[in-house]
C-alpha cells in the first residue's frame, strides 16, 4: 500500500526551498503595485511559482497520476481519468495527490506560493482541497480557469485562493 502522506504536517522532500521567515518574506513578497492590481482586478498574472525543475518533477508525478492503475489511487478523494464524454478532447481530473505523491505533497507548503497567497487574503493560508485538472499538451481546446489568459497566475474568490498553471505543466 502507497503511504499516505496526508499523516505529514511539513514538507517530506526537498524540491522546494524552505528558508527562514525572513528569508521568505524578503524573497516572494509581492510588490504594493502587484496587490494593488490584484485589488482592482481579482487575479494576478506572472507570478513566478515554479522553477523549471520544479514543473519537470511534477510532471513526472502527475504522468504517474495520470494511469489509472497507479498506486495509491485509493487515496484520491476524487479521481477520473477522462470527464470528457468527447474521446478527443481528454480531461483528466482528480483531489487529492497531496496525499499520493511527495511534489504535489510538499507544493502546500511552497514559500513561493504561501507568501503572494497569505498577502492576498491578508492573513494565513489554510489549505481545504487540491484538485488536478489536466489534458495531454496538443490534446483539444481547453483553456482551463486562467482569467489572465494564458501562462497561470493566481486568483482569490470568497477567500479561496486559486493557483493555475497552464502551459508549465503541459496543458498546451
Amino acid at each position: 500500500m502507497t503511504e499516505d502522506f496526508s499523516r505529514y504536517h511539513h514538507p517530506v522532500g526537498k524540491l522546494f526551498a524552505q528558508l527562514s521567515a525572513a528569508e521568505n518574506l524578503e524573497r516572494y513578497r509581492l510588490s504594493e503595485e502587484q496587490v494593488e492590481f490584484f485589488r482592482e482586478n481579482g487575479y494576478l498574472k506572472g507570478v513566478r511559482i515554479l522553477t523549471d525543475e520544479q514543473v519537470e518533477a511534477l510532471r513526472g508525478e502527475l504522468e504517474h497520476l495520470m494511469d489509472p492503475g497507479h498506486e495509491g489511487r485509493e487515496l484520491f478523494h476524487e479521481y477520473h481519468s477522462n470527464e470528457s464524454t468527447d474521446p478527443n478532447r481528454v480531461v483528466f481530473h482528480a483531489l487529492g495527490a497531496w496525499r499520493v505523491m511527495p511534489g504535489f505533497h510538499d507544493l502546500l507548503w511552497n514559500p513561493a506560493f504561501l507568501v503572494p497567497a497569505s498577502q492576498l487574503l491578508d492573513g494565513p493560508v489554510r489549505f481545504w482541497h487540491d484538485q488536478l485538472f489536466c489534458k495531454p499538451a496538443r490534446h483539444g481546446g481547453w483553456a482551463g480557469d486562467d482569467p489572465g489568459g494564458g501562462g497561470g497566475g493566481i486568483g482569490v474568490a470568497g477567500g479561496a485562493v486559486s493557483l493555475w498553471s497552464g502551459e508549465a505543466m503541459g496543458s498546451g
